[in-house]
């Protein structure tokens, strides 16, 4: 499990439920490396402005946990940790891929979450 204070992913049934029919959910899936930690930061900080968003972690090592991201075709190709993927009623409505600061994660949030 991450060191985070993002609420964990770490069973299919549990990623089901968190991004199916009618949730806003952000997944990041990574690691505690220097790319991943900024990320997992401005989620954190993000929580209490997007409160109908719920933000959560996956451990990219634990192949249980994170079988379910590395399937979608949306991160195909992508090379850098973490995966970050932004879910709305049961879709994936946008999916980046390594460092992003607040002001990119935000403008995800802004336009295809609300």
């Amino acid at each position: 499990m991450l060191d985070t204070n993002l609420k964990h992913l770490e069973t299919k049934a549990q990623y089901d439920e968190s991004t199916g029919a009618g949730a806003k959910a952000v997944v990041i899936c990574g690691r505690m490396g220097p790319m991943c930690l900024p990320v997992y930061d401005i989620a954190e900080g993000l929580e209490s402005k997007y409160p109908d968003v719920r933000f959560f972690d996956m451990d990219y090592d634990d192949p249980v946990a994170s079988d379910t991201i590395l399937r979608l075709p949306e991160v195909r190709g992508f090379q850098g940790l973490p995966f970050t993927v932004y879910f709305r009623d049961g879709k994936v409505v946008a999916a980046t891929s390594s460092i992003q600061d607040k002001q990119q994660v935000k403008a995800i949030l802004d336009s295809k979450m609300k």
